[in-house]
């Protein structure tokens, strides 16, 4: 049953931890040691076996080469995975900083013992590369996963180089990274006498009550605003250090890495950056003019943004509701995605309740194919943490699903991750809106999809041009947290348009994203993700049968194909500029469906 919002978060029922020991029992397993202990060894054996020699190798050796690879990244997989995913409950506790810290030290040195081989294959000609996949079955499976290595060839440096940058990650890009995380986690913000963490304060800001959303919004301007100067130099630090690279590896553009990464062209992605931005006007600009009028405001506040709307029941949704919801709209697409998603709740692969030290947000973290995934969400019961825990869900059936690929072909880019996903919110949103049981509940359903989606698209490019700005004007010296704040309040106002109030104290808002710090140019895969299955529901709607075999037969396919293999069975081509325009129509559809139904209110 729900719960009013006045209850404890206790009261939304048994939240669950994830239970780890699929990986290891603790950080004091024995087993852990001896892995760290086997892959070491490992490393060490196969780089003398291999190194300078891979390019003599005959097709048979080279496969024999590259299951032994395969099998090491599954143990390191493994080992890394638990050291990441026990840490990130609880990244106050030093002793889990000093664990997850010492195994990535540990693991970079493995790495850098590994480099060489990737680099070697590379190395190979072409010609005999390709005669050598013709005549091996067995070396031919592995050719999605060679094509994706030669894209990086222009790109790589000498064994050396490229050795000494794998071992100074962890005094470089890590260590910042980590700085940033546990500032982040230890922030503490004053609320109406009660001490909150980010992620708590940051959902009082789709609280029903204004004052409320304001007051969380004060504070947390008030302590980015004393933190900004930290935030400054983390972010002008790993944008110089992404730059050296960049400049060593020749790279034409500060995005060109993250293309390759996604095994996108990057005439794609600027199709669907230009496609977004020239339709904010009738997205986001459109729906918030509604909203301010449907809240009787002649702007919103930017703490209005996710306010709740008008005539809402004011009631938190429990843990259990949220399962069956979720589980109950995949099964009507699917018996068996639904089934794999039981999986989760009843092996305890989900980590849900909200604590301090937690990092924010959401995951789903795939670890490793010979293990399963775990999600991670910060549960707070309202719809948007359903939706959330759908997408999350979406994402662990993907890796389920993706795990047969083995290792080296399992994940999937981040363009084609974000498909099951987005696509287990869309079913959850239609299973909840068709049953809706008054017209301001389907109201309001429209109203946080319409939102939502908007935060997916729009936001994430508007991210996205933020992150192209900083990067470009980085290369003339370091930018001010000022300057900062402006390109921030200039991007954001032409993605929010003329109707929210971006005053006093969002300058700063800039500071919190972990994407711009973790992954650069990560976020236009979410953009990317909603308008692709936008017109992937649309064939479905439209679909007689077969479409559940062939949207599996996409999700099995980890990352053994690219976009344009994956989306022509269904007869979508996201080289096709209309594809775009697909995907943002149904946005601007619920619009108009939102805008028709206060019009008959």
């Amino acid at each position: 049953m729900a719960q009013t919002r006045n209850e404890p978060a206790a009261e939304m029922g048994n939240l669950p931890e994830w239970d780890l020991s699929a990986l290891y029992s603790g950080i004091d397993d024995p087993k852990f040691a001896a892995d760290f202990d086997a892959a070491e060894a490992e490393a060490q054996a196969f780089a003398d076996l291999y190194r300078a020699q891979v390019a003599k190798l005959d097709a048979a050796g080279l496969v024999e080469a590259i299951a032994r690879y395969e099998a090491l990244e599954d143990l390191i997989g493994r080992i890394m995975s638990f050291a990441s995913l026990v840490y990130v409950t609880q990244m106050n506790e030093p002793a889990l900083a000093q664990f997850q810290g010492n195994a990535q030290a540990r693991m970079s040195r493995i790495g850098s013992t590994l480099v060489f081989f990737t680099l070697e294959i590379n190395r190979i000609a072409d010609d005999r590369l390709s005669a050598m996949l013709d005549e091996n079955s067995a070396l031919a499976a592995y050719r999605p996963w060679i094509d994706d290595l030669r894209v990086y060839r222009p790109y790589q440096l000498s064994d050396e180089l490229e050795q000494m940058l794998v071992e100074k990650s962890v005094s470089g890009r890590a260590a910042w990274n980590r700085l940033f995380d546990e500032t982040l986690a230890g922030l503490r913000f004053e609320v109406r006498g009660k001490t909150l963490t980010e992620e708590e304060t940051l959902h009082l800001l789709s609280d029903a009550d204004a004052g409320l959303r304001a007051d969380a919004a004060a504070a947390l301007s008030r302590v980015f605003g004393e933190n900004i100067s930290l935030f400054t130099l983390i972010t002008n630090t790993l944008a110089k250090d992404k730059q050296v690279e960049d400049r060593w590896r020749n790279y034409p553009d500060p995005a060109t890495a993250r293309h390759l990464s996604n095994q996108v062209e990057a005439e794609v992605v600027d199709a669907l950056v230009t496609a977004v931005r020239e339709a904010y006007p009738r997205l986001s600009h459109r729906y918030y003019a509604l909203k301010a009028r449907w809240m009787g405001m002649d702007k919103l506040a930017f703490w209005d943004r996710n306010a709740p709307v008008p005539d809402q029941p004011d009631r938190a949704i429990g843990w259990d509701e949220a399962r069956e919801t979720v589980l109950s709209a995949y099964h009507r697409f699917a018996p068996e995605m639904a089934a794999i998603g039981r999986r989760f709740f009843d092996e305890n692969w989900i980590h849900a309740p909200v604590r301090p030290g937690k990092t924010g947000g959401a995951f789903a973290h795939p670890t490793t194919p010979s293990a399963h995934p775990f999600v991670l969400v910060n549960y707070q019961g309202r719809t948007r943490d359903v939706m959330t825990l759908a997408h999350e869900l979406g994402h662990g059936v993907h890796q389920v699903l993706a795990a047969g690929q083995g290792p080296l072909l399992a994940d999937t880019p981040l363009t084609l991750a974000e498909t099951a996903s987005v696509f287990g919110e869309m079913l959850t949103f239609q299973s909840l809106l068709s049953a809706a049981r008054t017209p301001a509940e389907r109201r309001g359903l429209l109203a946080a999809k319409i939102e939502d989606m908007i935060n997916t698209v729009v936001r994430q490019i508007a991210f996205y041009s933020f992150e192209r700005r900083v990067h470009e004007e980085c290369r003339d010296g370091e930018l001010t947290a000022e300057r900062l704040g402006q390109i921030w309040l200039e991007v954001q106002r032409e993605s929010l348009g003329p109707a929210i109030d971006l005053g006093a104290g969002y300058e700063n808002y800039w500071c919190y994203i972990p994407h711009f710090i973790h992954s650069p140019f990560y976020v236009y895969a979410y953009a990317f993700g909603d308008c692709l299955v936008n017109s992937l529901f649309a064939v479905y709607q439209q679909a007689e049968q077969g479409f559940q075999e062939k949207y599996f037969d996409m999700l099995r396919a980890g990352g053994s194909k690219r976009h344009g293999e994956l989306l022509a069975p269904f007869g979508l081509d996201a080289g096709d500029p209309a594809f775009w325009q697909t995907g943002l129509a149904m946005i601007s559809g619920f619009i108009d469906e939102l805008e028709a139904e206060l019009g008959a209110g």
